[in-house]
């Protein structure tokens, strides 16, 4: 098959396009066709290395976490799939193996794709859609009525986090710059902050979850802005961070708390009814090709992607299903 290997850590042009032998599945996995996947800034965190205490250095490695596509292949154990179902989810970025044309997945860890979406846009949603779902659900306990500040609301988390919030029935407000005001307005901010012309962190509004998509503050910067009892959420686990977050938990009525999507079943099933509703949808800034990918990631480096950036494996079957 055809995948994106890395023989060392470094810049793009680490990627290589090359033939490798198509995975074998243990009997409590399927055999994945990849029709789509997307970039997160967590595959080219790795394919620099900054991750190579957990990543390792053991080489050849394929990137890439997130896919939609169909079950070609089934394990004795895996008796809850069939050949030919289309499925969505996303494997371990450490491990990786979605920048390719077939990977295998615990069977536990997919859940059938959302009928109303392409191969393309169903590929954009696990990781970015579940971190803010498990974020402001989970982490945040959010409840309708609350003021809620997404930092970064125009990303692939924050494109998600502001939909679910309003959804939700929250009060959102959305922090952007200036170029995707209107694209925050339209996914449901009531509220839109250009960071370019104000910083959040010197209002006099109080918010009861600050969730910062992009890791760009840090909950001493935000103290002051959320509430006595309010939660700051970063998708990016800093020094500053993870000692508030120590902090917060025996000393403080507000927490500090980080982000880490999980793969869950039951989260990609709320994230499709949502997304069967026409509530939820995958902002795409650009779409590539796999054997592309390079060009993707120095794109996605720049920090100035619109949603999610989406790669196109198996072509030819981008249609919406609808049975």
């Amino acid at each position: 098959m055809k995948a994106i290997v890395i023989n060392q850590y470094g810049a793009p042009d680490v990627l290589r396009y090359e033939d490798i032998p198509t995975p074998t599945i243990k009997p409590d996995q399927v055999l994945v066709k990849i029709h789509a996947s997307s970039i997160n800034p967590v595959d080219w965190k790795i394919r620099q290395g900054l991750l190579q205490p957990l990543s390792g250095y053991n080489f050849p490695k394929v990137l890439g976490c997130d896919l939609s596509g169909e079950v070609v292949e089934v394990g004795e154990k895996a008796t809850s799939w069939r050949v030919g179902d289309q499925v969505y989810t996303f494997v371990n970025p450490l491990f990786g193996g979605a920048y390719a044309e077939y990977v295998a997945v615990n069977a536990t860890n997919l859940t059938y794709k959302p009928q109303n979406m392409t191969y393309s846009e169903a590929a954009g949603v696990p990781v970015a859609g579940l971190t803010a779902l498990q974020g402001l659900l989970d982490l945040g306990q959010l409840r309708p009525g609350q003021r809620v500040l997404i930092n970064g609301a125009s990303g692939g988390v924050g494109t998600f986090a502001v939909q679910i919030a309003a959804v939700m029935n929250a009060e959102v407000t959305g922090v952007c710059g200036t170029a995707n005001v209107e694209i925050v307005k339209r996914l449901g901010a009531h509220t839109v902050i250009d960071y370019t012309q104000e910083d959040f962190t010197q209002q006099q509004i109080q918010y009861d979850i600050i969730f910062d998509a992009v890791g760009k503050q840090s909950f001493f910067n935000c103290e002051k802005v959320l509430k006595p009892d309010g939660i700051y959420i970063s998708t990016l686990p800093t020094v500053d961070n993870m000692g508030a977050t120590l902090q917060t938990l025996f000393f403080s009525n507000q927490k500090c708390k980080l982000v880490l999507a999980q793969p869950s079943r039951r989260d990609l099933d709320a994230l499709r009814d949502l997304i069967a509703t026409g509530k939820v949808k995958t902002i795409i800034d650009r779409t590539y090709s796999l054997s592309d990918l390079a060009e993707a990631h120095t794109y996605s480096e720049m920090g100035r992607t619109v949603g999610k950036i989406v790669i196109t494996v198996n072509e030819g079957l981008q249609t919406i299903n609808i049975d």
